[in-house]
């Protein structure tokens, strides 16, 4: 019965205002409900979940943009202490390099030193020597020259001289030349 009721409705609408346009008032009416219907349902059993989830979801974002944020801060002041650190480190190690520096400095210059009184040691010592080596020389030469002399009184006077006379001569020809 109902059917016939829209379908008798439907052919008067048709050939007036909305019938014109397509539109069928019975069958508007029973969308409008059908819509209120499933607004009601989805309104009772799903928007409240989907705005709970949203709003969760919109807080987790916020706090996400909250964190970055301030892991950003944390960042810059992270890099700030790093550049710190490193200029001290710098500076520190070029206290060291100028420590090092003048240290090995001081540490050439006792070293020249040392090597110049080794090597004034080592001179007095080869002069000493020398010396001794000199004074020897003189003993062997004078004892060289007795000899000769004796040899030559020997070959002018042509007798042996005794050790005693022949030391006399000796002397008195040496005193002589000097």
């Amino acid at each position: 019965m109902n059917l016939t009721f829209f379908a008798a409705e439907e052919t008067a609408e048709k050939a007036s205002g909305l019938g014109a346009l397509g539109v069928s008032f019975g069958a508007f009416i029973v969308q409008l409900i059908t819509f209120v219907l499933v607004f009601l349902i989805l309104k009772r059993f799903v928007f409240n979940r989907v705005s709970k989830i949203l709003e969760e979801r919109r807080k987790v974002i916020e706090d996400g943009v909250r964190l970055g944020r301030k892991l950003e801060k944390e960042q810059e002041n992270l890099d700030k202490k790093v550049a710190e650190v490193t200029r001290e480190a710098r500076h520190e190690a070029d206290k060291i390099i100028a420590n090092a520096n003048k240290e090995s400095r001081e540490i050439l210059r006792d070293a020249e030193k040392a090597a110049q009184r080794k090597t004034e040691t080592m001179i007095a010592d080869v002069e000493a020597r020398l010396e001794e080596d000199k004074k020897q020389a003189m003993k062997k030469l004078e004892k060289d020259i007795v000899g000769l002399v004796s040899e030559a009184t020997e070959t002018i006077v042509h007798e042996k001289v005794d050790p005693k006379k022949d030391s006399e001569l000796i002397d008195k020809a040496i005193r002589g030349n000097k």
